[in-house]
């Protein structure tokens, strides 16, 4: 965000109606690059039916109100491990089912 527009946003007292993918990382407290795995699960969606390779834009209250849910963020959570454990046992020449999701118990 420009510093003209923080100014801006500042004086009127509310954040903007719309935010991108960045600002909704920055309040969902995970990285841009999050952002398509969250759509593409369905646990966020954009503003409008935008095509796959337009910008997205969410609703700013509806990212706030999703902020605040313990359990939608828990799945979150989970999905975006998930996506990072796949990508990174197919970087590994891994299978998906070779990969374990936790430590064997030897116990």
């Amino acid at each position: 965000m420009r510093q003209e527009q923080y100014q801006f946003l500042a004086s009127v007292g509310h954040c903007p109606a719309r935010l991108n993918v960045e600002q909704a990382a920055w309040v969902l407290g995970c990285q841009s690059h999050d952002i398509p795995v969250l759509v593409s699960s369905g646990l966020l969606k954009p503003l409008g039916n935008p095509q796959p390779n337009a910008t997205k834009f969410f609703f700013t209250g509806e990212v706030l109100d999703l902020a605040k849910d313990r359990s939608w963020l828990a799945k979150v959570t989970k999905t975006i491990s998930e996506n990072w454990r796949k990508k990174n046992a197919r970087k590994k020449g891994h299978g998906i089912s070779d990969v374990p999701r936790s430590l064997p118990n030897f116990g």
